[in-house]
């Protein structure tokens, strides 16, 4: 292995930094995914059982405690509970955006890396070729195959390394990009619900 990055020249540094990078930024989405980890459905029937049993104090609470992004959302409705529809629509809509980005966080960076790797693998690809055609004018007809090969090493070794570093990242950043998709749609959807509650709710009371 040591071997095979000599060979790849200096690229091979940036672009198994990449690999480092993207590994990082992976485990830190992942950690944070697992730690969220809810069943949104559940909680929010949970939650929703109680509001239409005129207690809003104990989900409040549990939302308070529970501190995943569903839970913040229907913490933001809760606490504006008193106030009309549009105001509580407008407040969650708003803690939405903000646990959306939270979810969002750091995948920019990734889709950064996954981009650059293959274009340094390119790059690899190109030096090797002038490292071998300047090794073929040199020695012109005299040239050997060793004379070339460090080049091409070079131009196949990067290429590689810098698709192996970008593909499985790749199809990574598109999971997660999914799991970031499902949460907004489950915090538009169930925070519907409790807007719809808190609105029976509020109607009631006059």
């Amino acid at each position: 292995m040591d071997n095979l990055i000599v060979k790849g020249g200096w690229v091979m540094v940036p672009i198994l930094a990449s690999s480092v990078v993207a590994l990082t930024l992976v485990l830190e989405r992942i950690w944070f995914f697992a730690r969220n980890r809810v069943d949104r459905e559940d909680f929010a029937r949970s939650a929703l059982a109680s509001v239409r049993a005129g207690d809003l104090r104990s989900p409040l609470e549990r939302c308070r405690q529970a501190g995943h992004p569903l839970a913040a959302v229907y913490a933001a409705g809760l606490e504006s509970a008193g106030e009309g529809p549009v105001r509580i629509e407008k407040v969650m809509e708003r803690e939405a955006q903000r646990q959306v980005e939270r979810a969002e966080k750091n995948l920019d960076y990734l889709s950064v890396v996954i981009g650059i790797a293959p274009l340094l693998g390119f790059l690899g690809t190109i030096l090797g070729l002038i490292k071998a055609f300047m090794a073929w004018e040199k020695f012109s007809t005299s040239v050997t195959v060793s004379q070339l090969a460090a080049g091409i090493y070079q131009a196949m070794l990067t290429t590689a390394a810098g698709l192996i570093v970008a593909i499985p990242y790749f199809v990574i950043y598109h999971v997660l990009l999914s799991r970031v998709g499902a949460l907004a749609k489950d915090l538009n959807h169930y925070g519907d619900e409790l807007i719809v509650e808190l609105s029976k709710q509020k109607a009631a009371t006059r």
